[in-house]
């Protein structure tokens, strides 16, 4: 296997550096993420390609590798940073290691609802956000929604921040996502988004936390029955492209690239809250528990921890500023 994917690799660095050599050359960008294919998102990034090569007239297209083919989050990253991949979609909160600017979205009750989050996204804030990463090597193309992340766990349900004392708490690795689970009493636990229904299933973990779609599309509801909906935190995914790739492309090509984010991220958005509604529906068919919790108790859980992100008040002020516009 790992072979193969060595192979796989190789591949990939030649198309880096012969992709986007000339003008008159079909450009062909290799993206990699680790979703599911049935997965909105994945959809959206399908939709993405579909719109390249229309307003490209078939110069442009997008090969796609889904479903951690690649690698982790942080793997693909440091492959486009390399050179060897040309996009990815990756949470911000994977990011925040590479673009510390990005560790905003991973602080616990930012937005007051989703017009909020998008008023934010698409604010001159969150243009300057995705602009952040060009002196680490990637560029930021646009956002897709990820919904809100919440809790599951596969032995007894959470109601309240006390029901996470002595659990453990899957999360990614992202330091911000580590503080805050610890901040609501949990033992935070980075593992990999592919081994995670194996530490469910073995107890390794003892759950974990993901939004509606992603908990049905795992299949991780067949190992924790129950999911609290507290909501925690509104973490986007976000598109990236290595600057080498990005400055290789002449401005035309730039545009086209940038319309059909756009596109794609509208796309996205339309079928999110149909896909969050159906998982739901799903998982809860499947005897699945479904707790609504009282979020004030969550949100005073962390109201310490966050008084102390004080790198990050500025960002935080603009942040809550936009609520009222």
């Amino acid at each position: 296997m790992r072979s193969a994917r060595n192979i796989t690799l190789f591949f990939l660095w030649l198309v880096a550096l012969t992709g986007c050599q000339t003008e008159q050359e079909s450009i062909n960008l290799t993206l990699a993420h680790g979703l599911d294919n049935r997965h909105p998102v994945h959809l959206a990034m399908v939709h993405l390609d579909e719109q390249l090569r229309e307003l490209s007239q078939g110069t442009m297209h997008i090969t796609i590798y889904p479903s951690g083919q690649l690698g982790s989050e942080r793997e693909v990253i440091e492959l486009l940073q390399i050179g060897s991949l040309a996009m990815t979609k990756v949470s911000a909160s994977s990011l925040e290691a590479f673009v510390p600017e990005m560790k905003i979205f991973s602080l616990p009750y930012l937005f007051e609802d989703n017009d909020h989050f998008w008023r934010v996204l698409n604010s001159d804030l969150g243009q300057q956000l995705l602009a952040a990463g060009d002196r680490y090597r990637v560029r930021g193309l646009g956002y897709y929604d990820a919904g809100s992340r919440s809790f599951y766990a596969t032995e007894a349900p959470i109601h309240a921040p006390a029901d996470l004392a002595g659990k453990k708490i899957r999360v990614m690795n992202s330091q911000s996502a580590i503080n805050m689970v610890r901040a609501m009493g949990g033992a935070a636990t980075p593992v990999s988004w592919g081994e995670l229904y194996t530490a469910l299933q073995q107890g390794v973990v003892d759950g974990a936390e993901n939004n509606p779609p992603s908990f049905y599309l795992s299949k991780h509801y067949e190992v924790a029955r129950y999911y609290t909906l507290d909501e925690h935190t509104a973490i986007p995914d976000v598109m990236i492209i290595g600057t080498h790739v990005w400055d290789a492309l002449n401005p035309q090509q730039q545009a086209w690239l940038k319309t059909a984010m756009d596109r794609s991220t509208e796309y996205q958005r339309a079928l999110w809250q149909q896909a969050s509604d159906e998982a739901l529906a799903a998982v809860e068919a499947a005897g699945v528990t479904v707790i609504r919790p009282d979020k004030t108790l969550f949100q005073t859980s962390v109201k310490d921890y966050l008084a102390s992100q004080s790198s990050l008040l500025p960002l935080m002020q603009q942040i809550a500023a936009e609520a009222s516009r």
